[in-house]
């Protein structure tokens, strides 16, 4: 069995922890009182029959790491960093003040960790009751990272498709590291 450590960030109040829980089949009850979170909360679970290439499925445990999304704790950033696969990334695309933040969690954790393109993907995560809309903007540096608009209330199957896709695309790239650190290794021989 694959496991994988995907890290769940982005801006505060853009839904981390509402996505985090419901992906994770959390017990905890959601309540329209918004409580930050302080640091990281780490939920595991099992994920079956995740699509990979060659027409196979696998089985994975995911250790998501719901991060805070509050400046303070960048001191923690690369502890939370170390050993991660994939990034998701969710903001409120309603909230045009988010930019910014989403940009430097993007540097920071994708970019500057070594991530591809590949090992992230963004949520615009939609709260409100309204349409959702794929005219969804991204920063420059982002825009070749696939961005899903989400909302859990219009349509949760659609956000655990998406996630169980990613993971299928993580644990492709993780085999494939793998086999090319194994061939190394024979050729080094």
């Amino acid at each position: 069995m694959f496991k994988a450590k995907v890290l769940i960030i982005g801006p505060c109040r853009s839904g981390k922890t509402v996505i985090a829980n419901f992906l994770s089949d959390a017990t905890e009850t959601s309540s329209d009182d918004y409580h930050p979170t302080q640091g990281c909360r780490i939920l595991e679970f099992e994920i079956n029959n995740i699509p990979v290439p060659k027409g196979t499925n696998v089985n994975a445990e995911v250790e998501l790491w719901d991060c805070s999304g509050d400046n303070k704790f960048e001191g923690c950033w690369a502890t939370l960093a170390k050993d991660v696969v994939g990034v998701v990334l969710v903001f409120d695309p309603d909230d045009a003040n988010q930019d910014k933040n989403l940009e430097a969690l993007h540097t920071y954790f994708v970019e500057q960790q070594g991530l591809r393109d590949s090992q992230c993907i963004v949520f615009a995560n939609h709260k409100g009751s309204g349409p959702l809309s794929d005219d969804i903007q991204l920063p420059p540096s982002m825009s070749k990272l696939p961005c899903v608009p989400t909302n859990l209330e219009q349509d949760s199957e659609g956000i655990h498709h998406e996630f169980k896709h990613f993971l299928g695309t993580l644990i492709t790239t993780m085999n494939d590291k793998r086999d090319q650190e194994e061939l190394s290794i024979m050729n080094n021989r």
